[in-house]
């Protein structure tokens, strides 16, 4: 009889831890969500200081056109008046969670005004996300066009 209400206790606890990890899970893919949606707001605003918040100083990304950028190189392209965004909208996103490391892939449209002429691209970009310090930071980011 003992041993059945220490199993007992042992699956309640297990369904507790579980469902705890579930609801953190769920928590952390809300927080990278909305950092997500407040890197494209940052990005047609022109805001270098709310991106260099949610960007590691270490960051690697890859723009749609293949060049591989630092944090630096990114963030002086966002200041850049040759590249403006006026509108940029995340069509789908999907996370996934590995411990404390987060992918995202998603579509997104962009619209906006290159060297003088207005351009409208779609692309699938796939975003690297890890927990330091108690905050969602990403690490790692790439682009790639959607041709039709």
């Amino acid at each position: 009889m003992k041993t059945i209400w220490s199993f007992m206790i042992l699956v309640c606890s297990a369904l507790m831890f579980a469902s705890a990890q579930d609801a953190g899970v769920a928590g952390a893919r809300s927080n990278i969500l909305a950092l997500e949606h407040a890197w494209d707001q940052a990005q047609e605003r022109g805001d270098s200081k709310a991106l260099a918040a949610i960007f590691d100083n270490g960051l690697i990304f890859v723009d749609y056109d293949g060049k591989l950028l630092t944090k630096v190189e990114y963030m002086a392209r966002v200041k850049s008046n040759a590249t403006h965004m006026q509108q940029i909208v995340a069509e789908q996103m999907n996370v996934q969670m590995f411990g404390d490391t987060a992918i995202i892939v998603g579509t997104y449209r962009v619209k906006g005004v290159e060297n003088g002429k207005p351009y409208l691209r779609r692309g699938r970009f796939t975003d690297t996300w890890v927990l330091m310090s108690g905050h969602w930071i990403c690490v790692a980011a790439a682009t790639t066009p959607i041709l039709r």
